[in-house]
């Protein structure tokens, strides 16, 4: 995705539309699975998404090109994600939650192990962290977003991040561990 040319064409009210695809065709699929991590229900991420992207195109005229245009959606998405994320559990605590897919070399060598079970385990483990704390992790060991960009996206240091993922990545092998799971 180039920014300028996005940019140009949404700001230009005949190309408008078609800017705003072009937007949406290359960033849906990051930012689903960003929000499908972070939520577990695919309903739930179909909502978020919608919710993002009305919230891009109100506010796209905002947009002062201090990070690429992505990150700015990225942080966005994981704002409303977190505003979700405590009015759901504001409602009712999180109890059991899935995972969606590990990386096939994840599960390589545990062969005793179906991947259905690794994934409901691991999916419990992340349920446990905090929400930031569990967004940092999501980012980086599903999407290996950059520890910069992430810093750009959560408005915070990145030492602050490498320690969040650090502490995440702990307590998730501790509870792995638990289940005589080694990741």
């Amino acid at each position: 995705m180039d920014d300028a040319r996005i940019l140009s064409l949404i700001k230009n009210r005949k190309t408008k539309e078609q800017g705003f695809r072009e937007l949406v065709c290359s960033t849906k699929e990051r930012l689903y699975w960003q929000i499908r991590r972070m939520v577990f229900s695919h309903e739930d991420a179909d909502d978020l998404l919608q919710e993002v992207y009305i919230k891009v195109f109100r506010n796209i005229s905002s947009f002062k090109g201090d990070s690429s245009l992505t990150t700015w959606i990225y942080r966005i998405a994981h704002n409303e994600t977190i505003n979700f994320l405590n009015s759901k559990a504001a409602q009712k605590s999180l109890a059991s939650v899935g995972l969606e897919l590990l990386t096939e070399e994840k599960l390589a060598h545990n062969s005793n192990i179906d991947s259905e079970t690794i994934k409901r385990l691991m999916g419990k483990a992340i349920a446990t962290l905090p929400d930031k704390q569990r967004a940092v992790f999501v980012m980086r060991y599903y999407d290996n977003v950059p520890f910069k960009e992430m810093e750009q996206i959560m408005q915070t240091t990145e030492s602050a991040l490498k320690t969040s993922y650090h502490i995440a990545e702990k307590k998730i092998k501790e509870i792995l561990a638990s289940y005589e799971l080694n990741f």
